[in-house]
């Protein structure tokens, strides 16, 4: 109960809010990406806290706390098949979108170099990939949109080790590259059509294209993945690229060199829209600046479409 009339001012206006988001969620299609920062910066499970603000320093705890938040106020993003899974789809007939987990089914962060596949260099772990691979196969809509929250061949570090997949090492895929090598090389033998990745985590704007003629390892598709974020936080970048899976930058957008953390009010906040146009099938994906100015604009026609 609120003692004075600013308490009951702040929870009457956050109550209004809440009301209002809940209204907006479910009215408007929204597809919430999992992260870190629902639980604390760059974590993995095996995380043990060395910080005397937390009286609870087992990350999985805190994780599986912030998972429950999540999943209570980000209306449709229960799996009906496991009301707990963070992964899911959601399907068109011209698109489907495949929401990926990359936090809970993780290794530690590391250097990020074992020679061989282990729980160590898991990163969306078994169970997840067996799913994305066996829907990804099934799928009969034209696109396959792969929504990671972390992003491809962008090197992210923690510290003296590494965040995401990519390692710094240009050559043949180690540690989490060896994940994505096998189901890049699982999309390529079975020939699922026009996979794209939309990717997070970053804090700028980008389009990446991927080509096996670039790369150190060469048994893929050729694919585009569109980087975009942050919505309201500072910002960062530009990242550097792993060479191993031959990215290639197309466009991207960050602070001016020397600048970092730069907040909403200088700019360069992002986000990305993508239109599916119903006769042709085609694809076009815009990179936006908060205004909704068009930064980069990409239009991709299905394979087996002139």
């Amino acid at each position: 109960m609120a003692e004075t009339l600013e308490e009951y001012r702040g929870q009457h206006a956050y109550n209004h809010l809440d009301a209002n988001f809940r209204r907006f969620a479910a009215e408007v299609p929204i597809l919430a990406q999992w992260d870190d920062h629902e639980t604390i910066n760059n974590w993995y499970p095996q995380e043990i806290l060395d910080d005397d603000r937390y009286t609870e320093k087992r990350v999985a705890l805190l994780a599986a706390r912030a998972r429950q938040a999540f999943l209570d106020y980000m209306c449709g993003c229960r799996a009906a098949a496991a009301p707990q899974r963070i992964y899911r789809f959601a399907y068109g007939p011209g698109m489907e979108v495949f929401m990926l987990d990359m936090r809970s089914y993780r290794g530690p962060n590391s250097a990020n170099l074992q020679a061989e596949g282990s729980p160590a260099t898991a990163f969306i772990g078994e169970d997840q990939f067996r799913w994305l691979h066996q829907a990804l196969k099934r799928s009969t809509a034209t696109w396959k949109i792969i929504a990671a929250d972390m992003p491809i061949g962008l090197v992210v570090p923690d510290g003296d080790d590494f965040e995401a997949i990519a390692n710094a090492d240009p050559g043949q895929p180690l540690g989490r590259e060896l994940e994505l090598a096998r189901l890049l090389k699982a999309i390529r033998d079975d020939d699922i059509a026009n996979v794209v990745w939309f990717t997070a985590d970053v804090h700028y704007t980008a389009a990446h294209h991927y080509a096996p003629e670039r790369a150190a390892f060469k048994q893929f598709k050729p694919f585009w993945e569109f980087v975009s974020g942050p919505l309201h936080a500072g910002t960062f970048g530009p990242n550097d690229l792993d060479a191993t899976f031959g990215p290639k930058v197309v466009f991207q957008k960050a602070p001016p060199a020397g600048q970092k953390n730069l907040p909403p009010s200088a700019g360069y906040q992002f986000f990305g829209q993508v239109d599916l146009d119903g006769a042709s099938e085609t694809l076009t994906v815009t990179l936006k600046d908060s205004d909704g100015t068009a930064l980069h604009t990409q239009m991709l026609t299905p394979e087996n479409r002139a």
